[in-house]
């Protein structure tokens, strides 16, 4: 029997699949899991185990400049909602969390803090937002589908992005022999994307947004 194995960016399942009102939980990756496996292409054939790759939450506190005060990033709400999908996730069978990390590089201007109209302007302190960056992720994804198709763990790499960047790490597993879905959630894809994958395997949702039978776009 074929195997697969699912990988999915979770930084961009998050965005896709939950919004500022209602965000990205277990039980939304639950019945994503659910119909991506009901899908004709995977329904007879067997899960190896399906990874889901993140970045811890950035915590700790740093001085906001130009009299700003101190942003304490632990009591953002969005530390506690990833802590609570990551602790639900290590507890779902046939679920591995990759954790990255997110680092602190600075401060930066808001993009409408420099209107295009204006020969000059004053910055202040409301106009700095944190700059923030993922680190690890998209590198453990690449080595685990190196892995996974080099050791013949897995006849086939789902693959739940639209980022361009693991584009050299599809070629690579199509070259060793694995079959390469791609599953974009309505995102845009390039053209490279296209050409380096098998099948694209768009999952759409109900009204309520709750995930239903995926739809084969390719």
């Amino acid at each position: 029997m074929h195997s697969y194995a699912v990988l999915v960016d979770g930084g961009f399942i998050r965005r896709r699949l939950g919004s500022q009102a209602a965000p990205f939980a277990a039980q939304d990756f639950s019945d994503f899991a659910s119909a991506l496996r009901a899908h004709p292409h995977f329904a007879e054939h067997s899960l190896h185990r399906i990874y889901f790759y993140d970045a811890a939450p950035l915590t700790g506190q740093k001085k906001r400049p130009l009299q700003g005060g101190t942003e304490d990033f632990g009591q953002n709400p969005v530390v506690a909602q990833s802590k609570a999908l990551h602790d639900a996730l290590v507890r779902q069978p046939n679920v591995a969390l990759r954790l990255g990390e997110l680092a602190f590089r600075g401060w930066k201007l808001r993009q409408q803090a420099l209107p295009p109209s204006a020969a000059n302007t004053t910055i202040s302190a409301a106009h700095l937002v944190p700059d923030i960056q993922q680190k690890g992720v998209d590198m453990r994804i690449g080595l685990d589908i190196a892995a996974l198709t080099l050791k013949r763990f897995v006849s086939s790499i789902v693959l739940v992005t639209a980022d361009s960047d693991f584009v050299p790490a599809m070629k690579f597993a199509r070259r060793e022999g694995a079959r390469l879905y791609l599953v974009p959630l309505g995102n845009p894809i390039k053209d490279t994307m296209l050409e380096h994958s098998d099948v694209v395997v768009e999952c759409v949702t109900d009204p309520h947004g709750v995930p239903i039978r995926p739809v084969s776009l390719k």
